[in-house]
């Protein structure tokens, strides 16, 4: 099923990634970073954390920025960066965004093993280094 994050403040480190594993990301514009603390901490990074960032954010520099400078990336920054979906003024808004978001996709009434199977084939590299077997479809479904 499809999944969506309504970040509401800071999401730091594994709250990031937590995030980040959502097909879709909402977040507000008046308040909360995104931040990887690892780098200003001094702890190195499991390979699926950097596997996931390549997968889901497309920008180079927005990778570099926020894995080896440690940027703290504000809601209107990660909406231009293409690291969120979108961004929104209150913590009202947001969650009706998010609500309104997730009985969008809900309507869709999409099968589920499609969408697990076509979600798997379009991050391989994170499946892999998570060891989930990328599933093919049950031909009968097609």
């Amino acid at each position: 099923m499809p999944t969506v994050a309504v970040v509401q403040g800071h999401a730091a480190a594994a709250g990031f990634v937590l995030a980040l594993c959502h097909d879709y990301v909402l977040m507000r514009s008046d308040r909360g970073v995104l931040y990887m603390s690892e780098v200003d901490l001094g702890i190195p990074l499991p390979d699926y954390f950097t596997v996931l960032f390549r997968a889901k954010i497309g920008s180079v520099s927005a990778r570099r920025d926020a894995l080896l400078r440690g940027t703290k990336i504000r809601g209107a920054d990660a909406a231009r960066l293409g690291i969120v979906d979108g961004v929104k003024g209150s913590e009202e808004e947001l969650k009706d965004a998010g609500i309104l978001l997730a009985e969008q996709l809900a309507a869709r009434k999409w099968d589920g093993e499609i969408y697990k199977v076509i979600r798997q084939s379009l991050y391989p590299e994170l499946c892999g280094v998570l060891g989930l077997g990328v599933s093919k479809p049950v031909l009968s479904k097609l």
